[in-house]
C-alpha cells in the first residue's frame, strides 16, 4: 500500500494532520501541491490574495523538501488532471488530505474520480474540533459567543487563575471602544519586500487575463511561517499595548491602526491559534501588559475565530442561502470600484481594500456590512464580494461573518440583533464624516447622509420582524418619534438612491 499526501493551499503547516500521519516515513511518502487556475477563476479574487496563497505554497513546498519530503508542485488548469497523473506515477493506493475547512472544497474532493482511496484526515488547525463544538452547542439553549468564549478560556487554561478569569471579569469589551480623538501615535505595520519567488508570482498574476480585483503591487505580506512569526512578535511588542482601547476606531489614511494583521496567516496555516494565544498570554505575565488589550485579542482568536468556524460546521448546508429580511437589491458597483461612490467612509475603506485586500473588523461590520444591510442589498451578492475581495476570506469565514453577523440573514442564529447604525456611529468612531460631501446629522434632503435615510427606512420596513428581537425595543421606540410624513420622505430618498445607482451601472 502506497500513501500520498495532497497539501491544500490553506494548510501550510508542517504539523498538519495529513503530514503528521506519515511523518516517520516522510522520505518515502510523495506529497503534492497544486495551483489551480480554474479555482482562481471562480471569483474575482483580490490579486494580492492569489499572490499570497501561491507564493506561500511555493515557499512551503521548498520547506517540505528541505525537511526530507518528496514534493511534486504543479500549476494546472484544475486539480483532477495533475492528481491522476501523480497518483499513477507514484503507484498511490491511498490519498490522504487533511479535511478542508470549506464545505464546497470537501464536496469537490469527494467528486474526484481517482484510481485510489481518498482519506480525509481530521483537521487540526483549530483548538476546537468540529465534534467538540457540536457537543458544546447541543448543550446550549442558544449559541451565545460569550458562553463559548468562557468555556474556551477554562478548557484551554487561558487567562485563568483557579477557575476565575484573570482581573475578575471575563470580557473588557466596553473598555475597548474609544473613539479616535486627539493625536494618536499609531505604529507602522511590519511589511516585507518580495523575494525572488514572490516576485515571480506577482509577475505571473500580472500577466494573466482572468477576472481579478484589486491592486497587485506593492505586495508586502508575509509568505512564510518565519515571517508570520515576526509579525506576531512585532504585534506583541509595538501594537498590543494600545490595541484594546482603540480597536474599534477608524481614521483616514490609517490602514491597520493597532490591529495584529495575523488573520491571513492564521487562515492558511502559517500561524496556529496556539502560537498567538501562548505568546500573548506569556507577554501579559512577563511584561505586565494592559489586560483590556490582551483579553481583547485573546477574545478575537480563542473566542470569535473558533466560534465562527464551529458555527459554520454546525448549521445546515443551506445556511449561506438564508435571507431573513428578503433583501434583493443588487450590490452597488462601487464595492468593486471605490471611485464610484462619494460617501467618504465607504470610499476610504474600499480604496484600502483595493490596495491591500484588508480592512479591520469594525470597518467590515459597521461600514461595509452595515450599509448593505440597511440599504437592502442581497446578502448573497455581498458575501460573494467579501469572499473575493479580502485576503483572509474563505467560505467558513465569510458565511458566518457576512450572512450571520453582518446581514442578520440567518434570523438570529449567530447574532443577538442586527448590526444596523446611522451615520452617528461612524461619526463617533471615525474622522470620515468631516471630509464628506454629505451631512452626517441630516436624514433627508440633498446633503442627507445615505446611512441616515437608509437606517430609518430599514427600521420602518422591517418593524414587525424586528419586534421579535428583544434588543431592538429601545431602537424601535426611537422610530416612533418620526412622523408619517418624514418616514414617507425617507422611503422616497431610499427609492431614488437605488434608482440613481442603478442608472450609473
Amino acid at each position: 500500500m502506497s500513501i500520498g499526501i495532497w497539501v491544500l493551499g490553506d494548510q501550510l503547516w508542517t504539523e498538519q494532520a495529513a503530514l503528521k500521519s506519515c511523518e516517520p516515513k516522510r522520505s518515502n511518502t510523495p506529497v503534492i501541491l497544486i495551483e489551480s487556475l480554474y479555482y482562481a477563476k471562480q471569483r474575482h479574487y483580490h490579486r494580492q490574495k492569489l499572490v499570497l496563497i501561491w507564493s506561500a505554497m511555493r515557499h512551503f513546498a521548498k520547506e517540505l523538501r528541505d525537511r526530507g519530503w518528496s514534493v511534486t508542485y504543479e500549476i494546472a488548469d484544475d486539480f483532477e488532471v495533475p492528481l491522476k497523473a501523480w497518483v499513477k506515477t507514484n503507484n498511490i493506493t491511498e490519498l490522504r488530505v487533511m479535511a478542508p475547512n470549506d464545505r464546497p472544497f470537501a464536496q469537490m474532493i469527494e467528486s474526484l474520480s481517482l484510481s485510489c482511496k481518498i482519506t480525509l484526515v481530521h483537521n487540526n488547525h483549530f483548538l476546537w474540533s468540529k465534534e467538540d463544538f457540536q457537543e458544546w452547542a447541543k448543550s446550549q439553549k442558544s449559541l451565545l459567543l460569550e458562553n463559548f468564549y468562557r468555556e474556551g478560556r477554562r478548557r484551554f487554561d487561558v487567562l485563568i487563575e483557579g477557575n476565575k478569569p484573570v482581573g475578575g471579569q471575563w470580557n473588557f469589551d466596553k473598555q475597548n471602544r474609544k473613539p479616535p480623538k486627539g493625536k494618536l501615535n499609531t505604529p507602522d505595520a511590519l511589511w516585507f519586500e518580495p523575494d525572488r519567488t514572490t516576485q515571480a508570482v506577482i509577475d505571473w498574476v500580472k500577466s494573466q487575463d482572468f477576472p481579478a480585483y484589486g491592486e497587485v503591487e506593492p505586495f508586502r505580506w508575509a509568505v512564510t511561517r518565519q515571517q508570520a512569526l515576526q509579525v506576531l512578535d512585532f504585534f506583541i511588542q509595538y501594537r498590543l499595548p494600545n490595541f484594546g482601547p482603540y480597536q474599534d476606531a477608524m481614521l483616514t489614511g490609517e490602514e491597520t491602526m493597532w490591529h495584529s494583521m495575523l488573520s491571513p496567516y492564521l487562515n492558511i496555516g502559517l500561524l496556529q491559534p496556539e502560537d498567538a494565544i501562548a505568546k500573548v498570554q506569556k507577554a501579559y505575565y512577563e511584561k505586565k501588559l494592559d489586560l483590556t488589550s490582551v483579553e481583547g485579542f485573546i477574545r478575537q482568536v480563542l473566542g470569535w475565530r473558533e466560534y465562527m468556524h464551529g458555527v459554520y460546521h454546525y448549521v445546515d448546508n443551506d445556511y449561506g442561502k438564508r435571507n431573513w429580511f428578503n433583501h434583493t437589491q443588487p450590490l452597488p458597483q462601487f464595492y468593486w470600484d471605490a471611485e464610484k461612490t462619494d460617501m467618504n467612509c465607504l470610499r476610504q475603506i474600499l480604496m484600502q481594500v483595493q490596495r491591500i485586500g484588508y480592512a479591520h473588523h469594525i470597518q467590515r461590520l459597521m461600514v461595509l456590512n452595515n450599509f448593505a444591510l440597511i440599504a437592502g442589498i442581497s446578502p448573497f451578492e455581498l458575501e460573494e464580494w467579501f469572499h473575493a475581495a479580502f485576503i483572509d476570506a474563505y467560505d467558513w469565514v465569510m458565511q458566518t461573518n457576512v450572512i450571520g453577523m453582518g446581514q442578520f440573514a440567518d434570523g438570529g442564529i449567530l447574532a443577538s440583533k442586527p448590526y444596523a447604525a446611522s451615520a452617528n456611529y461612524i461619526n463617533k468612531m471615525s474622522d470620515y464624516c468631516g471630509s464628506c460631501v454629505y451631512k452626517q446629522q441630516e436624514r433627508t434632503g440633498e446633503q442627507a447622509c445615505p446611512f441616515n435615510f437608509f437606517y430609518w427606512d430599514f427600521l420602518a420596513r422591517h418593524r414587525d420582524q424586528l419586534k421579535s428581537q428583544g434588543r431592538m425595543s429601545l431602537t424601535l421606540r426611537h422610530l416612533e418619534r418620526l412622523s408619517p410624513e418624514e418616514l414617507k420622505k425617507i422611503r422616497q430618498e431610499a427609492i431614488e438612491w437605488h434608482a440613481k445607482i442603478s442608472a450609473k451601472v
